[in-house]
């Protein structure tokens, strides 16, 4: 059984967050028998200084191919929608998880001198929503760039080009 993301909260970003020393928790989504495109998504995270954040945490969230999330009605049984991944000491992070049936993911970044994590989004497709609509022309800092099966999304977190983050 895999666990669940309650079960590995805590105040310790590395020892509460990537359990046991772990570099990463459910970085693979792709359980056996899940239906759906595979595809990675993975990029850099950057401090306002154009640095590398060796210590930053990415935790993903999206729904199944279908579009449903884990515990809806007809969701894939097979599809946990959800992975945490810290990044290695050049600031990268990978997920290797299916193309959703949503034209973005969610992400959660945890980082040093972040006391609550920022929300944003990956878009892996333009879509017309309120979100890019409100990024204005910004946007542009929560689309993927694919080549083949892989979607790069850098993460800026201060700064030229910071990622537009959601307040919630």
């Amino acid at each position: 059984m895999r666990e669940t993301p309650s079960q590995t909260a805590g105040p310790y970003l590395h020892i509460g967050l990537a359990p046991e020393g772990r570099a990463s928790f459910g970085r693979d989504l792709r359980a056996p028998g899940v239906r759906g495109e595979a595809m990675e998504l993975g990029g850099t995270v950057r401090d306002g200084a154009g640095e590398p954040c060796g210590d930053a945490l990415i935790e993903l969230w999206q729904p199944d191919a279908a579009g449903r999330f884990p515990g809806t009605p007809g969701a894939d049984s097979a599809f946990g929608g959800y992975g945490r991944c810290a990044c290695d000491a050049a600031g990268r992070y990978r997920f290797e998880t299916i193309r959703p049936g949503a034209p973005f993911v969610s992400l959660l970044v945890f980082a040093r001198g972040i006391n609550a994590a920022l929300h944003t989004r990956a878009y892996l497709e333009p879509a017309e929503d309120d979100v890019l609509r409100a990024a204005g022309d910004r946007a542009g800092t929560l689309m993927a760039a694919w080549d083949g099966a892989t979607a790069r999304f850098d993460i800026r977190l201060q700064g030229t080009g910071e990622t537009v983050f959601l307040d919630f």
